[in-house]
This record gives structure tokens, C-alpha cells and sequence, in this order.
């Protein structure tokens, strides 16, 4: 018996949600549907970084702040380096926001071998009049620690075709 972890994601009305369930393979083909299962922590740890996409879509950076640790790097993907902490992730997204409209939604999450997570991410980048300047696939990889968002870094998604 062989468990693998399935993430679908359905589009309701109000945004993407997860459904996140496991099953056992019993024909080969249906391997390549899936992802191997990650320790039971998994499913609220995608749920977290569900939650930090919703909120910074949103535009609530309390709410976003609240998926992460107090010491939380975070990428300045507009700019280049990092920031750290809550105040200059608020920082750097008060001034992101006030020169372009990103909105980023997960379309995949896949479990790392070292417990971090690579989410395939939809991004598309427009200026403040709504032109769109980037629409594209890119990979967020993300630290979790003690149950907050530790780390987040910008990287490619070597499996993906975008």
C-alpha cells in the first residue's frame, strides 16, 4: 500500500480553495497524478500559506503578518534582497502596492524532502491604471516554524513547463 497526498484546487465563487485528501494507489497511472505524502503537518501548512495568499490578495496585512513569525524573512521580489520582520514586510508592501497591483494565486503545492514547501504560483503584475506587466508562473518556497511562515523565498520551478 502505497498513501500519496492529492491537492486539487476548485474554483467557487470567492476564490480557490484546497481539497486535500490521500488515497491508496492501487494502479500505477494514477501515480502521476499525485504527490508522495508529507508528515501529517502538511494539510495546516498549506492552509497557512492558503491563508498569506488570501490576505495579501486582500490587501490585510494584519491578517497576512499573522500567518508569520515575528522574525519572518521575506523576499523584495520588487526591488531585490530582503526584509525582516513584521514592520518592514508592512514596510515594503505599503510601498509595493503604492507603485504596482500584484495578485498572486497557488495553483500546486509540493512537498519538499527537507519539510519545506515549493508552491507553484500564478502571478500577474499590473500597474496602478490596471496594464498588465508580468503573467506568469514562479516559485514561492516556503520555511514553516512552529506553525508561522519563517521563511519565504523566490525560486524556479524546475518540474513545471511555465
Amino acid at each position: 500500500m502505497v498513501l500519496y497526498r492529492i491537492i486539487r484546487l476548485n474554483p467557487p465563487a470567492a476564490g480557490y480553495y484546497a481539497e486535500v485528501f490521500c488515497i491508496k494507489i492501487v494502479k500505477p497511472y494514477c501515480m502521476s497524478f499525485t504527490t508522495p505524502l508529507m508528515p501529517d503537518k502538511s494539510a495546516p501548512e498549506i492552509e497557512l500559506i492558503h491563508a498569506a495568499y488570501a490576505a495579501f490578495n486582500a490587501r490585510d496585512i494584519d491578517a497576512a503578518l499573522a500567518t508569520m513569525t515575528p522574525e519572518v524573512a521575506w523576499p523584495k521580489a520588487f526591488k531585490g534582497g530582503y526584509v525582516q520582520g513584521h514592520q518592514a514586510v508592512r514596510a515594503y508592501w505599503t510601498e509595493q502596492w503604492s507603485e504596482i497591483n500584484p495578485h498572486v494565486e497557488p495553483v500546486a503545492f509540493h512537498p519538499e524532502d527537507s519539510g519545506r514547501i515549493l508552491v507553484d504560483v500564478h502571478q500577474v503584475v499590473r500597474d496602478l491604471a490596471g496594464t498588465v506587466l508580468s503573467d506568469e508562473h514562479v516559485g514561492h518556497r516556503y520555511t514553516i516554524e512552529h506553525g508561522l511562515i519563517q521563511t519565504m523565498e523566490i525560486c524556479p520551478l524546475p518540474f513545471s513547463g511555465h
